[in-house]
């Protein structure tokens, strides 16, 4: 009778072990939940990595993201000289093949994940060679594991581990016993059992108990059986939520998980963070269901178990271990692999939901600015009043104020009289009102002062207030306004991100600007990475003027620190305006690295040196002059007349370090040097009369701003104080996949209102010229398209709320372990 062999023994008949689930194996929980460890930028100490590991790395980077692994490579090795994504992105085309900054933010990311790994799997190589154990194919499985989940499958059986109860029946002399039953299955393992008692073993029961355990562990243990069961369960799992008995009423938000199930495998990421917020805050049970149809050892997983036990029909022994294999299935690894998958599909949404949040980030960092224009910022306020800022075209404070136009002060006139004197005696060009509490009304205070100037008026309009309360109480806003009290900070800051969203913007904590699908549920550690690299992007994207920049702003350019951007601001208050880049070297601790990363981002406008005003890097300016040279012009004049350029052949320059990608980068910036990559300025005009959710009715047509993108559609401000929702089903009169393709965060849209939901204070819109949005769309902010349970047969529909609804006396038939896996960190 063949013996499978038990724990450590059956590794090794896997040698073509290759998985590419991004799972968390059970052995690897507490690391392998390490996008903390994923940095935008490599970490200055790498782990080591052996050099036949490093091509690898590359050319899976490569595959990942469409490039050459000689084009990784190279990124690679300058990125390890300190190179930093926007510098490299810009300044060295020729080396990395021309990737962009969002190929190169992928390529650091995996680059740092895999380069753990990769150091991951020398320790387990190391550790299992170490115990004597390491076999050929072992070794073989373990370096091809494309996977930190898949590395900890196979080290778990060479782990070291606590005791277990396998342990105990060990060392009460029950492995034999496992053994004798699975060579001889004819045999009745009760009488097997008998030739075992002793002192720690009492009856038959305890030592079949023990013989149990230690065929439970090898199983367990068990890579190649663990990987099979995984991709069933990713295929036919269903994941169920509930509503907890007693929690109706008070969790009515979660209303449409109640007695909701779909596939785990086309959950998307929305709906998976909203049921896993609904679990964590204690009105959701969330189940993995697999095959509840099955009768009881009738599963396709328990079959699985059972081939891998051999079991047959041969006698006693079979039907012993037929029970074996159920007991393993049920208690054993389907709860371990829910938790893995349950894990894997938090990290998945998670990540989903962290690229939804940057790409809105990026989009309201690159907004249209209003330009260098004394401005007039409003922070509405009912009870404290609101608070008045004007700043001068630099964003320089000028005066402030707070009037009191509501109750219970209601002093109209005098707020009036207020603002009009304010608008007279600084010839305000813009005004910029915050859209919180009291924002229609104070617009429409505005509005009627407007009213009374004779000649120009200043243009007014809605800006967002984000993070304008937080940048007030911050450090950095006690330190610019010393003697500016809190309240009045706000108001600034909104007058001055009318002026540039992106220099204000930058002085608060990304996450505090508001724009994120579940942001405060997701790895906030990997959230605020990501984040940084946006920002640093789109400040690098811009540019910045050296001689007007704020530290937090100059913080954000390639090659400088914070350190660095306020000793820059200290040399430049001390020694007055840079009148070269050049200058910047004169800058303590500002050394030559930092000086190649950052000049070409720093703009000097009517410096000594044209080219200080352009986004040509002082390494190619020699290039750059033989370019004005063979116009015959002198470079102050070309590059307001740059007609002559464009009749030139790039090709004609190339040479040296310098390729045709900068050749082209230089003519391009000749033509329009310093040139804005954001778009031009333009605002939504509120429809009048229209200033609550109660003032809605369906069928209005509605100018709007574009607050949020998600994967299921796009939050529009109204005016009304609640964002309404464009679902991805009526943004175009096509099929959108991707709402990104459509709309972006502060793009001005026209919409239509198709649905009003006043005590649940959701507004469904639509952007389709054809009236198909009118029959109902999806007003619940938040979650996905609505989802009927019964389709016109009566019969569930696939993906959707099945059955009545239900409730649930405990947090899902896996308890903590399942909420473990799913909790917020």
């Amino acid at each position: 009778m063949r013996q499978r062999p038990l724990s450590t023994g059956a590794l090794p008949q896997t040698p073509g072990y290759l998985w590419t689930d991004e799972g968390a194996g059970i052995g690897g929980l507490d690391w392998a939940r390490g996008a903390d460890s994923v940095a935008a930028r490599i970490p200055a100490k790498r782990p080591a990595v052996t050099q036949t590991a490093q091509p690898r790395i590359s050319r899976q980077i490569a595959a990942e993201i469409g490039a050459r692994p000689e084009q990784v490579a190279a990124t690679v090795a300058l990125l390890d000289e300190g190179a930093t994504v926007p510098f490299v992105a810009r300044y060295r085309k020729e080396a990395t093949g021309g990737l962009d900054d969002t190929q190169l933010r992928t390529l650091a990311d995996r680059l740092a994940y895999l380069r753990e790994m990769e150091a991951r799997r020398g320790v387990i190589l190391e550790s299992i060679r170490t115990q004597g154990k390491l076999t050929d194919g072992l070794e073989k499985s373990i370096l091809g594991a494309e996977t930190k989940a898949v590395l900890e499958d196979l080290y778990l059986p060479f782990k070291p581990k606590r005791r277990t109860k396998a342990m105990i029946a060990r060392e009460n002399g029950l492995e034999p016993l496992a053994e004798a039953i699975l060579a001889d299955r004819a045999a009745d393992p009760e009488a097997l059992s008998a030739g075992y008692l002793n002192e720690a073993v009492a009856d038959v029961k305890s030592a079949l108990e023990g013989a149990r355990e230690i065929i439970a562990e090898g199983l367990v243990e068990d890579a190649a059986l663990k990987a099979k069961l995984r991709a069933h369960m990713k295929e036919v799992a269903q994941l169920q939520a509930s509503v907890l008995e007693g929690k109706e009423q008070e969790g009515a938000k979660f209303a449409d998980y109640f007695a909701h199930s779909e596939r785990w495998s086309g959950v998307p990421s929305h709906r998976a963070l909203a049921m896993m917020r609904g679990r964590n805050e204690g009105f959701l049970a969330l189940d993995l269901v697999v095959e509840p149809e099955a009768a009881r050892g009738q599963s396709a997983a328990e079959k699985m178990v059972k081939r891998a036990l051999d079991v047959g029909q041969a006698g006693k022994g079979d039907i012993w271990l037929d029970q074996v294999a159920g007991w393993v299935w049920r208690i054993k690894l389907k709860l371990s692999l829910t938790i893995d998958l349950m894990t894997e599909l938090r990290e998945a949404a998670e990540a989903e939901a962290i690229r939804v949040f940057a790409r809105n980030l990026k989009d309201l960092l690159l907004a249209a600015p209003a330009g260098a224009k004394t401005t007039m910022g409003l922070d509405p306020g009912i009870r404290t009043g609101v608070k008045v800022a004007v700043v001068d075209a630099t964003g320089k404070v000028l005066d402030t104020a707070t009037i009191y136009p509501f109750q219970p002060r209601l002093d109209v006139q005098g707020s009036l009289a207020a603002l009009e004197h304010l608008v007279r005696k600084h010839n305000v060009a813009l005004i910029a009102i915050g859209n919180g509490t009291a924002s229609r009304e104070t617009d429409a205070l505005v509005a009627q002062m407007l009213g009374k100037l004779s000649g120009a008026r200043p243009a007014k309009m809605v800006v967002s207030e984000a993070g304008a309360s937080v940048y007030s109480a911050s450090e950095l806003a006690a330190r610019e306004f010393p003697d500016l009290d809190v309240s009045l900070r706000g108001a600034v800051s909104i007058a001055r991100r009318l002026q540039d969203p992106l220099a204000e913007l930058v002085k608060i904590e990304p996450k505090a600007i508001g724009v994120g699908q579940y942001q405060h549920d997701v790895n906030q550690s990997a959230l605020g990475k990501a984040l940084d690299g946006v920002v640093e992007d789109a400040v690098n994207a811009v540019g910045v003027d050296l001689n007007t920049a704020s530290a937090p702003l100059l913080a954000r350019i390639s090659g400088l620190s914070a350190g660095l951007a306020e000793s820059l601001v200290a040399h430049r208050n001390a020694n007055g305006r840079f009148a070269s880049r050049k200058e910047l070297l004169k800058v303590p601790r500002l050394g030559p690295k930092a000086f190649e990363q950052a000049a070409g981002f720093l703009r000097i406008q009517d410096g000594k040196e044209p080219l200080d005003a352009s986004s040509v890097h002082p390494e190619a300016y020699d290039l750059a002059r033989r370019i004005v040279s063979a116009t015959g012009r002198d470079v102050s004049v070309l590059m307001k007349d740059p007609a002559p350029v464009r009749r030139l052949e790039p090709e004609e320059f190339v040479g040296g370090k310098f390729g045709l990608p900068t050749v082209r980068d230089i003519m391009a910036e000749l033509e329009k040097p310093g040139r804005d990559p954001r778009p031009e300025f333009k605002t939504a005009s509120f429809a009048e009369g229209v200033n609550e959710i109660r003032d809605l009715k369906p069928g209005m047509q509605l100018e709007g701003t574009v607050t949020n993108v998600a994967a299921f559609g796009a939050f529009v401000d109204v005016g009304v104080h609640q964002d309404g929702l464009v679902h991805v089903s009526q943004l175009a009169d096509r099929f959108v996949k991707d709402p990104h393709e459509v709309v972006k965060a502060g793009d001005v849209v026209k919409v239509r209102v198709v649905e009003v939901d006043v005590a649940r204070k959701r507004i469904g819109l639509t952007m389709r010229k054809d009236n198909a949005g009118d029959a109902g769309g999806d007003s619940r902010g938040g979650r996905g398209k609505p989802r009927d349970s019964q389709g016109k047969s009566g019969k569930p529909q696939r993906g959707g709320s099945a059955g009545p609804k239900k409730s649930a006396q405990e947090p899902g038939g896996f308890g903590a372990a399942l909420l473990d896996a799913m909790k917020k960190r």
